[in-house]
């Protein structure tokens, strides 16, 4: 009776929150902390806490640190969490308020002052002589018993059978990674390694088993003050073996699981390999994005404009070979190209979403040097229609680009339209490629040390 009464209390005093776990498992007590860390920043923790349970209800208070409180569940099947009541007001803000009412000391200088706290945003203190005032008059000196120094958890348990651990799940903040890869480009080869790169800005767990998800897993919006701690993450991480992490397909993500037992300590940045260097086949490519907007209507715009020439590495993965057949988390891929000398240089660095096994990797470089482009529109003529029996636009635009190359060999630039709706390729001195219904390619070849120039006319309706 005494733990149904407190379980009520629990309740209503935090927010409930659902874990959804299969009714047939039965998950053992873990010796060991492991934890799963997310590519947002959540971390889910599976840990052992030391408890003497009996069979039948019981209330236990464990220290967890800073977590997610509707979070917590049990991951044994044999044990059920009734309530739970978290207590992680460990900041000034949260002892401030504990004191409302209460007469506390005040260190200034080198006296002491006594003031009643009245409340706070904003702060008012009530002196000795009556007054009120709306800042402290010293530095605030809190009883003991008002300040919660780890944050504590209470929880309200059922248990089929006695138990001296309590195996818990919760989720906490403070962590996250992204994978790292560095491209090595040869002529016409390129070298791939790839690292998971953890932080852990505010997380401190030794002798952890931990594991890396790939994936886009969908979030509630957080509405307390976890959601700000935990995107509070910088580099960090310490682990004792070197060997790659092992990759395996969960639900509709991929899970990482890092070689040996990890240790996470603010200030330590490390990294673990994900797969073994891979030799790929690679194409280079420059790009010149078109000017017809993608929606709406097409405007008229006479002046001559510089345009950057894109410069794109494609890394070939085809099926049946070991890096085609591997699913690449997201991350920041840097690709390196050796000088005259043998030295290694930075081309371009690219920010990479999750790809799939088997889906070429597109890698943007920046801009190309010796490559420029012009675009100029040459003619616009526009005329309204009844065509169907309602009104529209018909707009005809002719484009030039010229594409100017310094360097000794030649380049293929692709100049590329994307428009949404209604449009064509009226006429063009280059032949068009229409990649889809939105996406038009013209291909332009431009000799070394010389310029080519393409022409184009479209047809848009709106």
């Amino acid at each position: 009776m005494r733990v149904r009464m407190l379980a009520g209390s629990l309740f209503r005093a935090v927010a409930t929150g659902l874990v959804v776990l299969p009714l047939t498992a039965h998950f053992s007590p873990l010796t060991a902390q492991s934890i799963t860390i997310y590519n947002d920043g959540r971390v889910l923790v599976r840990r052992s806490v030391t408890a003497d349970i009996p069979k039948g209800e019981s209330s236990q208070k464990v220290s967890l640190g800073q977590v997610d409180p509707s979070s917590i569940f049990s991951t044994d099947s044999l044990i059920t969490i009734l309530a739970a009541s978290y207590d992680g007001g460990t900041d000034y803000q949260s002892v401030l308020r504990r004191s409302i009412g209460r007469k506390l000391l005040f260190r200034s200088g080198k006296d002491t002052v006594s003031a009643t706290v009245l409340g706070v945003d904003p702060e008012r203190y009530r002196m000795a002589d009556g007054t009120v005032a709306f800042s402290p008059p010293g530095v605030p000196l809190f009883p003991e018993e008002l300040v919660v120094v780890d944050p504590v958890v209470n929880l309200g348990l059922k248990s089929s059978q006695s138990r001296k651990a309590l195996p818990l799940g919760y989720f906490t903040g403070g962590a996250s990674w992204q994978a790292s890869y560095q491209v090595l480009l040869g002529s016409g080869t390129a070298r791939v390694t790839g690292m998971a790169v953890v932080g852990a800005g505010t997380l401190t767990l030794r002798d952890a088993e931990v594991q890396l998800l790939a994936g886009s897993v969908a979030q509630a919006a957080a509405t307390d003050q976890f959601a700000k701690r935990r995107a509070m993450a910088a580099p960090m991480a310490a682990r004792e073996e070197l060997a790659y992490a092992a990759e395996q397909k969960v639900g509709e993500f991929h899970l990482y699981t890092l070689p040996g037992k990890v240790t996470l300590l603010p200030g330590i940045t490390s990294s673990t390999a994900l797969f073994e260097p891979a030799g790929v086949s690679y194409t280079k490519g420059y790009e010149v994005t078109g000017n017809i907007p993608y929606w709406g209507g097409l405007p008229q715009f006479g002046d001559e404009e510089d345009v950057p020439v894109q410069v794109t590495y494609v890394l070939q993965r085809p099926r049946k070979t070991d890096f085609g057949d591997r699913p690449l988390p997201g991350g920041v891929a840097r690709l390196f190209e050796p000088d005259s000398g043998g030295r290694l240089q930075l081309v371009g660095e690219a920010a990479m979403d999750h790809t799939p096994a088997g889906e070429d990797l597109r890698l943007g470089a920046g801009e190309a040097f010796d490559l420029k482009a012009k675009r100029v529109q040459t003619n616009y003529t526009t005329k309204r229609d009844s065509t169907g029996g309602s009104w529209r636009t018909v707009a005809t635009a002719d484009y030039r680009v010229t594409v100017t190359n310094a360097a000794d060999k030649p380049a293929s630039v692709d100049v590329i339209e994307v428009r949404g709706g209604e449009w064509s390729v009226v006429s063009s001195s280059v032949k068009p490629e229409k990649l889809s219904s939105t996406r038009t390619r013209f291909r332009v070849q431009v000799p070394a040390a010389g310029k080519a120039t393409l022409t184009y006319r479209v047809r848009v309706i709106w």
